[in-house]
């Protein structure tokens, strides 16, 4: 029986000897998926032992893919999860059924596979993937839905077939790592595309149809375009669902949505869900829209998603989203404006390699800020964070760890104010981490 102690010790080890883009940034990432392919025919190629569906895009894949996750186990498939980075702890990467991997599997993982770790000398990511591969094909999963980390051509997931790919959308972030133009950072998500494997394509762009077109044309991929299949239009919203008529354009019928994915921007991953549920139906699964539709419902409670516009207590209002760059906070600030408050509180914190500047211009200058940085070497620095936010117009007070943050927000509230926590995975999970919320 594992110990708490052997657990921690296993991810400590991995934590400080391989390279981790989340703590150090662009230094720790590998420019080939080299790495990946010799740590996995070590494993025995167990990237080819299950069927897998591939997601990329700049924002919306790890709530499209917890999504299809609750669809194929509500429909009654054994269901691999593969997402990151994780809010709480590392084994939210790797869920079958919704249900995290032991701490036993991974401390035996790297206890039995040390030798070829320090052979090969992976990136954190690498080695993540290839135990999740490991952990799919152990358990031979139905179906895996494998996120992926960053990009898409040269991101280590890219090593499946899979039966089916999704981009859900194209906007700018690692732009030192994807390039400047949308046209650009369009090409490599559309490296996941295989050759015959049909592509959906979540959100339509001037710039990127093109270059999807052509990826899709040179790889005879089908492509299929989310907002072609299906409309939505939102009736109702509260802090624990949200409702929608959804219109499908090809059969002109209306469906009734209930779901438990409470942002405003799900309305465009629910379009891509829904029509991948279609494609996929017509390959021979057992996924009916109206099944479907009942898992939306609860996409949280089956897979564990957590961060997504997240209400973590309601008196006062606290709310939670992983959103880190410029297009995911547009939408996630927009929503907050329309949350009933008597006054505005944000605890905010940033990764050093992001556009920060571009994105503190976003902000409400009314709002009461709590600026702080996660406790990994590429967090923003709260002092550096604070002087760029007093050149945006924004002030509040400093803080150095997030917890510290969350409380002095808390203190200062009422209960008709409202707190939006924000501005990096990290950020999110160390107030997730720290702290026991009124509302689950």
């Amino acid at each position: 029986m594992v110990t708490t102690t052997a657990y921690q010790q296993t991810l400590n080890y991995l934590f400080e000897r391989l390279p981790m883009f989340s703590r150090i940034g662009k230094a720790a990432m590998k420019p080939d998926l080299t790495n990946t392919l010799k740590l996995c025919a070590a494993l025995g190629d167990p990237q080819n032992k299950f069927k897998s569906i591939h997601i990329a895009g700049t924002n919306g894949k790890g709530s499209t893919s917890h999504s299809l996750a609750a669809i194929f186990q509500n429909a009654g498939y054994k269901t691999g999860l593969y997402t990151s980075p994780h809010l709480v702890d590392f084994r939210e990467r790797i869920r079958i059924n919704g249900v995290t991997i032991e701490e036993q599997w991974v401390v035996d993982f790297v206890n039995k596979y040390k030798h070829l770790i320090e052979e090969i000398n992976p990136s954190f990511f690498e080695i993540t993937v290839a135990m999740s591969f490991l952990a799919f094909a152990e358990e031979e999963v139905d179906i895996a839905i494998i996120e992926t980390g960053l990009g898409g051509r040269l991101d280590s997931t890219n090593i499946i077939t899979p039966i089916l790919s999704i981009i859900t959308n194209i906007s700018y972030d690692h732009k030192d790592l994807l390039g400047n133009t949308l046209a650009q950072i369009a090409s490599e998500k559309a490296g996941i595309m295989k050759k015959d494997i049909p592509v959906i394509i979540g959100e339509q762009h001037e710039e990127t149809e093109k270059v999807f077109f052509e990826h899709s044309v040179k790889q005879h991929s089908p492509i299929y375009y989310a907002q072609s299949h299906w409309d939505m239009v939102r009736v109702k919203q509260d802090a624990h669902y949200q409702y929608y008529k959804a219109v499908n354009k090809v059969e002109q019928k209306i469906c009734d949505i209930k779901t438990d994915l409470t942002g405003n921007y799900q309305q465009h991953n629910i379009k891509t869900i829904l029509t991948a549920v279609e494609l996929l139906s017509f390959q021979g699964y057992n996924l009916l829209i109206n099944s479907a539709i009942d898992a939306l419902a609860n996409v949280k409670r089956t897979t564990g998603l957590m961060g997504r516009w997240d209400w973590l207590q309601e008196h006062p209002a606290v709310i939670c989203d992983v959103a880190h760059n410029v297009a995911g906070l547009t939408n996630v600030l927009l929503q907050f404006a329309q949350v009933a408050a008597n006054s505005r509180h944000i605890v905010i914190g940033f990764v050093k390699d992001k556009d920060v500047a571009e994105a503190l211009a976003l902000f409400p200058k009314e709002a009461t800020y709590y600026f702080c940085n996660a406790q990994i070497q590429r967090a923003l620095p709260v002092a550096d964070l604070k002087i760029m936010a007093n050149e945006a117009g924004l002030t509040g007070s400093s803080h150095f760890t997030v917890t510290d943050a969350v409380n002095a927000a808390l203190a200062a509230m009422t209960n008709d104010d409202a707190l939006l926590i924000t501005g990096s995975f990290f950020i999110v999970g160390e107030a997730l981490e720290n702290r026991k919320w009124d509302m689950q």
